[in-house]
């Protein structure tokens, strides 16, 4: 199955399960790029669109760039949102056409080097992009029992590739001062049915068959241990790191 069409069979569980990113990330986006009303976004790998309404809430227009049709089609409308059928490497989009490029979970399914030309063929003149992931806190000792089944059940090195595409876009050569990373706490309340969604959301896990069977009971147990008022919370740490590209 290629990247574009892992979340096929997934989009609902995705709407369902996936978690939101906190104000101070999508701040770190903005800052110093002026008057929202004249920016304009290309949210690449954009999924069911919880990243492009996040940042359409704050006067922007989004264009909203995803391969999957199905993703696309679960996606909740949003007014300053555009979708568009496209993949990181082939937009669609002309030369120098938005101010800022972002990837939301999302940038260790691209081709590294072919996106990062796109992203920069596509951005204005003083330009900027950034990744953006949620990844999981196991300081937290749910959150780390949580982990521990993911690795257990996991199917591929998804987890690997997203430590590797994250560290390859902070070394781009073509940001003109470096990257800069922020880190910002996150979590997520979720009862039974929502880590659920969560792990079925996960392209890596298995969401068929006798082993994701097992898998959901494992689930279910650890909710109920650790549930107060049916309800758990994963610990998140929402990484973004940020390049800008140089003027004229």
């Amino acid at each position: 199955m290629s990247f574009t069409e892992r979340f096929a069979d997934r989009a609902t569980d995705y709407v369902a399960g996936r978690p939101s990113y906190p104000a101070a990330a999508i701040d770190a986006l903005f800052e110093g790029l002026g008057d929202p009303g004249e920016i304009v976004v290309a949210d690449l790998g954009a999924g069911t669109g919880i990243s492009s309404r996040l940042m359409a809430a704050r006067g922007v227009r989004v264009l909203a760039i995803e391969p999957n049709e199905a993703m696309r089609n679960a996606a909740e409308p949003d007014p300053n949102v555009e979708w568009r059928a496209g993949t990181a490497e082939h937009t669609g989009l002309i030369e120098a056409e938005v101010d800022l490029v972002t990837a939301f979970q999302a940038f260790h399914w691209f081709d590294r080097t072919k996106a990062l030309d796109e992203i920069v063929r596509i951005l204005r003149s003083g330009g900027r992009a950034a990744v953006v992931y949620n990844e999981r806190d196991e300081s937290d000792p749910f959150t780390a029992a949580y982990g521990a089944i993911v690795r257990r059940y996991q199917t591929d090195e998804t987890e690997r590739r997203r430590a590797d595409g994250l560290a390859s876009f902070a070394a781009f050569e073509g940001w003109v001062s470096g990257s800069r990373r922020v880190e910002v706490r996150n979590a997520q309340s979720l009862d039974a049915d929502g880590v659920l969604s969560r792990a079925r959301s996960t392209s890596y896990l298995p969401n068929t068959g006798p082993v994701a069977g097992e898998l959901h009971d494992q689930i279910r147990a650890l909710v109920a241990q650790h549930a107060r008022d049916g309800r758990v919370t994963m610990a998140l740490r929402t990484i973004v790191v940020v390049g800008d590209v140089g003027a004229g």
